[in-house]
This record gives structure tokens, sequence and C-alpha cells, in this order.
């Protein structure tokens, strides 16, 4: 990707976006547009066509969760959604992953995290740790006829793709994956790319949501558990 990385800034701070602003610029990623609310966001979102959104949570008028689903749904085109905020909750965190956030920052981020995360979401990686993802899962997760719904997508992966989300949602790498199932890398990277497009799933953070909220994964397994 030789273009320059084009990113939105939602945040009802003007020191924040100032602040972010100046950091991405000397790392060469362009700011295409900023919102002081929710609304704006959606606005500028539909106007600038950015490649990542930077989006706080809490903001007037509408805040950064329900800005984020309006901007993601159905549409698997749209932006990649980093959720900013100064409130470690967890709760925070899943709803976002929910709504189809790649990743989750803390705003006392460094530069270099921040830069680095907004480039690891534009090539269409997430951005949580697998053991924090696990943890906010396993805690979260909903069951019941969503998750009926969702067992019934399932239905659409092979036999081997199933073992691959499973593994996956224990937090596995594509370079472990590879190895636990004595595959070429490059065949695990078309597992899992197959496993999104089946599911409609926009990356990694949101195949682990489905696994668990399927029962594929449980909370009590043993490899679910280790490191979280």
């Amino acid at each position: 990707m030789t273009e320059p990385l084009r990113v939105l800034l939602a945040d009802d701070q003007t020191l924040v976006r100032t602040g972010f602003r100046l950091i991405l610029g000397a790392d060469g990623i362009d700011v295409v547009a900023e919102a002081v609310n929710g609304e704006e966001a959606v606005d500028a979102v539909r106007r600038t066509r950015p490649d990542v959104v930077l989006m706080d949570v809490r903001m007037p008028e509408m805040d950064g969760l329900e800005a984020t689903r309006r901007i993601l749904a159905g549409a698997p085109g749209e932006p990649r959604v980093i959720i900013l905020t100064t409130f470690d909750l967890d709760r925070y965190v899943y709803a976002a992953l929910s709504a189809g956030a790649s990743g989750f920052l803390l705003k006392d981020v460094t530069p270099e995290q921040l830069t680095a995360a907004v480039r690891t979401v534009r090539t269409g990686d997430a951005l949580l740790a697998p053991a924090i993802t696990r943890r906010l899962v396993q805690r979260f997760a909903k069951r019941g006829d969503e998750a009926d719904a969702l067992h019934r997508d399932l239905a659409s992966l092979t036999p081997r793709e199933v073992e691959v989300l499973g593994l996956l949602a224990r937090g596995l790498s594509n370079a472990e994956l590879a190895t636990r199932l004595h595959l070429a890398e490059t065949t695990v990277k078309t597992h899992v790319a197959r496993i999104l497009a089946k599911l409609g799933l926009r990356d990694r953070v949101q195949a682990v949501i489905v696994a668990y909220e399927t029962g594929l994964v449980s909370a009590g397994d043993r490899e679910a558990s280790e490191g979280a």
C-alpha cells in the first residue's frame, strides 16, 4: 500500500484531536477529517472515506459506540475503527468489538503505539491481544436465540475450518495454528480468510466472539484460559 493512510479523528476534546493529528502527521499519516460527536463522525466517514477512524467512546449527541455501529453496519468496505477512551472498562471494550471495531486503545497511548495501531488495523489485523479478547468474551458473550442463529451459520464451515476457528478463539497465531495442524502458514491464512468471509466477519476478534457465543469454545476450556 503506497497511498497515504487516511484517518478520521472523532473526539469532543480539541486538545486530544490536536495532539493525535500532530502525532499521526509526523508519521506520514493523513488526518482527512475531524468530528466532535458521533453524528459528525458518521457524516464525515461518508464524505471523506477514511481508512481508519479513531473514535472516542463518550461524546455528546451520539456516543462512539453507536457511531461505530452505524458506520460499520452491513458495510464490509467501510473503514476500520479503533475505539479511544480514558475509561478502561471491559463492557465498553466488548460493546465496541461487538459493534465491529477492530481494536481499543486508552488515550494515554504513546505516539509509537498510536501510529502502530492505525497501521495494524489498516492491513485488516485486529488490535487486541488474544488474552484480553478471551477475558472480555468469556465475561460478556451472549447465549440464547442470537447464539442459535450464529450456530446455524457455522454449518457453512468445513470441519477443518471449524477446527481452525476453535483454535483461533483460544488465541493461537497463524504460525501456531500451522504448527498445531501441520499446515503451511499460507494455508492457515486461507482458512482464516474463508471463515471470515463465510460468517460475514470483519476480523479475528469478531471470529473469537462468534466462537464463544455459539459454544464452540467455552470459558472453561484449558487453552482458552491460559494467559488471561
